[in-house]
């Protein structure tokens, strides 16, 4: 489909990357992965013609390929509803649509039925809805409101101005148009930065079964894992190139590396050995020639090299400034309208000290309402008391938009700090990879990573004890988001989390609430427990409504002895396996105090995190067949 040619890219003299190669074919689903800063979104910008290379060469192996591509910042024409911006995906069909309109009007306006013009018209009526048909005309539609429905629409929003909706809905409404054209070629940049979980799993059947290429810039990597075969990493301006998902990739690329440190091992031995010979001929006339000979087989041998890793990474602590009260939020009665929109009704809210609690659920349902709500930004009905000694920190999802373009790094970290902290602010830069040249650098020449990186670093100015974070991992690097994660499993505060990034919320959160019909709901578990609960409760009203009348036909009367034998054997495993539970918490917890206090010794034990894993994997295994025994016995009862 595309073949890339020894592709470079130059700004102001440096190479961002130099005389990279690869070929796209159909099927290939490649994930695109690198730091922040690496040049994805400039690679994509290239391949969609966008921006030009500098030197190198694109070609495409057919005429007529055609590129969708997802890009980060998107316009709009005002005035249009979302079914009218979604049918621009279908321009020759529109085309088509205004000729058939414009033939018939003629049509209607003339009565010389055997004239040679009529029969020209109708004539050309018949090819234009033989062309109409073949292009899909008859099925757009339907198409059109399937491809909304599955990304999270309404249909009573179908008829509602795209101006009326937040900047990632339209970012939905733009996906939507790619996804219903004709495209041999699409380019997602970060295509779920505003999808919630069942959006993104519908993108994920949707590209599974897309016959084309697909090139997706992600730092999702339980979406990379879920779609792709294929990854391109950009790696100090050069590329590697494996035909693995993620995940395996990171494996396979681990195994070449540690052969390729034996070879070049072994080599330099070899070179060792032969340079001390030729030291050793060369004393010696009658070795002269020898040595000679030594010398050009050494100048011959081509030097393995290991490639390259750009391990820089942040590094980040969220210290607790003083420890708060028991409560730290409560929220009653909260209500919030925008005005014949209800997004919030009759909510109530406790928070204790040190929870670890997940928002999640579909756009538009709130999570980021009540956030702004207990930090004060919204004011809504109802009543919010923050505890005694509360101070908190808030990150909102738009964080970066707020930094002023005009300023440096530097400067804008300098207005942000205190007298108590200003002196420090070059270390804190320096800890999220502003170093040197780069705390000079202009805000609006950052990439979403650094600058996200850059409101992260500024939250480190103000003392806190609760962290409410939304979508912090927008245009995160892995590492950088792996770094935030585990920067928040220390944290010893209390963390309200809003997150649709199943990966990163994994083990993070022990509760998450569920906004829904402009109410909440409470899973005592992480999103896992989430995912398996809201499955399962769909089942649970599949099993009630097939065994209504099964079950209206059950005496009464007192237990079966074999009822009473079977309900004291699950007791009896419900108590082994809540002592199970109780086990594994406490080991969890001893590991993640150990990681805490002393992790570089920690993680030097052979096979520490895979022990530690499958701690965690055993302690959900367990907690599922908790679940299912405590169901049995109350079936029982």
């Amino acid at each position: 489909m595309l073949n890339i040619h020894k592709l470079s890219v130059s700004f102001q003299g440096d190479y961002l990357f130099e005389n990279i190669s690869f070929r796209l074919r159909g099927g290939d689903r490649v994930g695109l992965i690198g730091k922040n800063g690496a040049g994805k979104s400039t690679l994509l910008k290239l391949l969609s013609g966008d921006l030009e290379y500098t030197e190198g060469q694109i070609a495409q192996e057919k005429k007529d390929l055609k590129i969708g591509f997802l890009r980060q910042d998107i316009d709009f024409v005002l005035g249009r509803t979302i079914l009218e911006e979604a049918y621009q995906a279908f321009v020759e069909i529109k085309e088509l649509e205004l000729q058939l309109e414009d033939i018939n009007i003629q049509l209607a306006e003339r009565t010389d039925y055997e004239s040679q013009v009529y029969h020209d018209l109708m004539v050309g009526l018949n090819e234009v809805q033989e062309q109409y048909e073949i292009l899909g005309g008859y099925n757009y539609q339907g198409e059109t409101e399937k491809i909304l429905l599955g990304l999270g629409f309404k249909r009573e929003d179908f008829n509602k101005l795209t101006d009326t909706f937040s900047g990632g809905w339209r970012m939905r409404i733009e996906l939507a148009k790619l996804l219903l054209q004709p495209n041999n070629i699409l380019l997602l940049d970060e295509p779920t930065n505003h999808l919630d979980i069942e959006s993104i799993i519908w993108l994920e059947q949707f590209l599974n079964n897309y016959s084309g290429a697909v090139v997706i810039v992600s730092h999702d990597k339980m979406f990379l894992d879920n779609v792709t075969n294929r990854t391109i990493e950009i790696v100090l301006g050069k590329i590697y190139d494996y035909p693995r998902a993620y995940s395996k990739y990171l494996t396979l690329r681990e195994e070449q590396k540690t052969l390729q440190l034996a070879s070049q091992k072994n080599q330099q031995k070899q070179i060792e050995q032969t340079e001390k010979l030729i030291e050793k001929f060369r004393a010696k006339a009658s070795k002269a020639t020898m040595a000679q000979s030594l010398i050009k087989k050494l100048d011959k041998i081509e030097r393995i090299e290991v490639d390259e890793d750009d391990n820089s990474v942040m590094t980040l602590k969220f210290p607790v400034s003083i420890t708060p009260g028991k409560v730290v939020v409560e929220a009653t009665q909260i209500c919030k309208d925008y005005g014949d929109l209800k997004v919030l009704q009759n909510i109530d809210l406790m928070v204790n000290r040190g929870s670890k609690i997940a928002f999640v659920g579909q756009n538009g349902q709130g999570k980021s309402t009540l956030a702004k709500i207990i930090v004060g930004d919204l004011q809504a009905k109802g009543d919010v008391k923050l505890g005694h000694n509360v101070q908190v920190g808030y990150f909102a999802q738009n964080q970066a938009e707020y930094l002023d373009g005009t300023k440096t790094v530097l400067d804008t970290m300098i207005d942000a700090a205190n007298e108590t902290n200003r002196s420090k602010v070059r270390d804190i830069l320096g800890s999220f990879l502003f170093r040197g040249d780069a705390a000079d650098k202009y805000v609006k020449v950052l990439s979403g990573g650094e600058r996200n990186r850059l409101a992260l670093a500024k939250l480190l100015l103000q003392p806190l004890n609760v962290l409410i974070m939304d979508e912090p991992t927008n245009h995160l690097d892995i590492k950088s988001k792996t770094v935030l994660k585990m920067a928040l499993q220390q944290f010893e505060g209390t963390l309200i989390l809003v997150s649709h990034d199943r990966d990163f919320l994994q083990g993070l959160t022990s509760i998450v609430y569920e906004f829904k019909d402009q109410k909440i709901k409470q899973y005592l578990g992480d999103i896992d427990f989430y995912l398996e609960q809201r499955q399962l409760q769909n089942l649970r009203e599949v099993e009630k409504r097939t065994n209504v009348k099964t079950l209206q036909n059950i005496s009464t009367s007192k237990q079966s002895y074999e009822d009473q034998k079977q309900l004291k054997s699950l007791n009896n495993r419900l108590s082994k396996v809540e002592s199970s539970i109780a086990a594994l918490e406490r080991s969890i917890k001893a590991i993640d105090l150990e990681m805490e206090t002393n992790y570089d010794q920690a993680v030097l034990k052979p096979g520490f995190f895979d022990e530690y894993q499958s701690k965690k994997d055993q302690l959900n295994q367990f907690m599922s067949d908790w679940e299912q025994i405590t169901e049995l016995i109350e079936t029982l009862n």
